[in-house]
């Protein structure tokens, strides 16, 4: 059985286990940024987002499980 990991009521599947706190900790970080409104360095949400999507892989999984790509 792979990890996998619930956000935002999704569940995440992953590749190894150790990819779960990775995935809690990017998740925890961008919901603080969507809390508090700070996308510094970036101009906006829409360019941190775009940005923060071409890195793809679990930040990628994260962001959409937020809808976050919705916006971008």
């Amino acid at each position: 059985m792979s990890p996998e990991v619930v956000i935002n009521g999704r569940t995440l599947p992953l590749a190894r286990p150790s990819d779960v706190a990775v995935a809690q900790r990017v998740a925890a970080h961008m919901q603080r940024r969507i809390a508090e409104d700070d996308w510094r360095p970036y101009r906006s949400r829409q360019d941190a987002v775009r940005a923060w999507a071409r890195l793809g892989g679990i930040r990628l999984q994260v962001m959409e499980a937020l809808n976050l790509l919705n916006e971008a």
